[in-house]
């Protein structure tokens, strides 16, 4: 079930993706007055096509799913003479400049539109999701006392408003403001609510931000997670480890076997590392400490390979109770111009932050391992179908703006490589020639060749 909603998503993701960025050459080509010959989604042999319109545009689906393209009238793909001549003031080359940087461009910010309608609905509608209220945890072989955030100065159950003057409320935003800082390789400057403190402020060195992996987990090599609620036992279900062993609902969990517990997850962990082995869980009940013996139930759960038993195979404990986990939440619809605003603003940083990688992994800052490829793609888009729509259509925007700003990258062979042609012809006063345009296309193809390798590569190596 999981592999048919990882491949559905997928194929609308970015089905949907490419017929809009196809869309928008073929309609700025239209209002150009340009005649189109043929609408493809998806690349190679021609598998189904059907003719509509004033020009029998030929509308394809194409046997390479990765890609598609608008086919125009144009007198570089075939003999001059065989155009008719009521079709000659329609052929793209004999289109003013400006013109043709309309049409090729008309992709990428299809995309861009796209992802701004979609975050835009998304902020007025309003995403329930956790708020920025941290915990300091363990990171990277470190105590929590210290980590980065620990040394930084912040406690369990700050609330962070903002980083670097950018107010945050959300756990999302939190997260960005961060990455964003990494990247930038600039110091983190928080402003925190305590309680009891008020607003005091915490700063996590710039050298801190610099060195952390911008391929790993940033905030949480930081030492910052969601903050979840005490420890408190939900639920008891009958005949369990947890009814056998005395607990039950309304106890709060203070430790296993010595070891102090946090959170539910803590415990969760705790419990798992110590299958059909009797521990000692600390519990406060009706104020009262108490120390209970309870023994996990051992569970075989699935490997990799789908099966309960071989060497990929783990064994974790359980004890049949539920533990509160479920952390504060908002939900903070905006206004239509609000919403607006905040999702063109997400766009451009989205933008420059992806154009910041690039330039990183050219420089060799940032590993090639960053390179993602369908393979990856599927698996996320399948990842966040599963977690509701409002995260499948952030997933959609975000891939959304990836396959603009990649297509705005000045290859040869892409609409980037297209518009530095016409930017030379707008500085020169004329084309560049058909020399050099074969030649940069080679270049182009091999350069993309390289990348669609390295990409599947990357793919391959993370699912061993």
């Amino acid at each position: 079930m999981n592999f048919l909603t990882t491949i559905l998503a997928f194929a609308v993701c970015l089905g949907s993706l490419i017929t809009i960025h196809e869309l928008g050459h073929y309609l700025v080509a239209r209002w150009c007055g340009v005649k189109v010959l043929r609408f493809s989604v998806g690349m190679g042999k021609v598998v189904w096509s059907r003719r509509f319109g004033r020009d029998q545009t030929e509308w394809a689906v194409s046997a390479l799913p990765l890609g598609g393209y608008v086919k125009m009238l144009d007198a570089r793909e075939g003999d001059l003479a065989s155009i008719p001549k009521e079709d000659l003031a329609r052929e793209f080359t004999r289109q003013s400049v400006w013109k043709r940087i309309a049409i090729v461009a008309a992709g990428p910010l299809a995309n861009f539109l796209v992802a701004i309608v979609l975050f835009a609905g998304l902020y007025m509608h309003g995403v329930e999701e956790p708020t920025s209220k941290i915990s300091v945890r363990a990171a990277a072989g470190q105590d929590a006392d210290r980590t980065p955030a620990a040394l930084a100065g912040l406690r369990t159950g700050d609330r962070i408003t903002a980083v670097n003057g950018e107010p945050v409320a959300a756990w999302s935003e939190l997260r960005w403001n961060l990455m964003q800082a990494a990247v930038d390789k600039k110091e983190a400057s928080l402003t925190v609510e305590r309680s009891g403190y008020g607003r005091v402020n915490a700063i996590v060195p710039a050298a801190t931000m610099t060195a952390l992996d911008l391929e790993g987990d940033i905030v949480g090599n930081l030492g910052i997670g969601v903050a979840l609620p005490s420890p408190v036992v939900q639920q008891v279900l009958p005949g369990g480890a947890a009814e056998r062993g005395g607990l039950q609902v309304g106890d709060l969990l203070k430790s296993v076997d010595g070891v102090a517990v946090q959170d539910g997850v803590a415990f969760i962990e705790l419990i798992r590392a110590a299958p059909g082995k009797t521990v000692q869980v600390g519990v406060i009940r009706a104020g009262e400490p108490r120390t209970l013996a309870v023994t996990p139930q051992a569970e075989m759960l699935k490997g990799a390979d789908g099966e309960k038993s071989g060497k990929q195979a783990v064994t974790v404990g359980k004890i049949s109770a539920y533990v509160a986990l479920r952390p504060d939440m908002i939900n903070v619809p905006s206004g239509p111009l609000s919403a607006l605003g905040k999702a063109v603003e997400r766009v451009w940083d989205t933008c420059t932050m992806t154009l910041k990688m690039i330039g990183k992994m050219v420089t060799g800052e940032a590993s090639l391992k960053n390179v993602t490829g369908p393979i990856t793609i599927a698996d996320y888009a399948g990842q966040t179908a599963r977690l509701g729509v409002a995260s499948y259509l952030s997933f959609i925007a975000f891939i959304s703006i990836s396959l603009g700003v990649m297509n705005l990258l000045p290859i040869p062979v892409l609409d980037g490589g297209h518009l530095l042609y016409y930017s030379l012809e707008v500085l020169t006063g004329r084309p560049v020639s058909e020399r050099v345009a074969e030649f940069a296309q080679r270049i182009g193809i091999g350069l993309l060749m390289t990348l669609m390798v390295l990409a599947v590569f990357n793919d391959i190596t993370r699912l061993m």
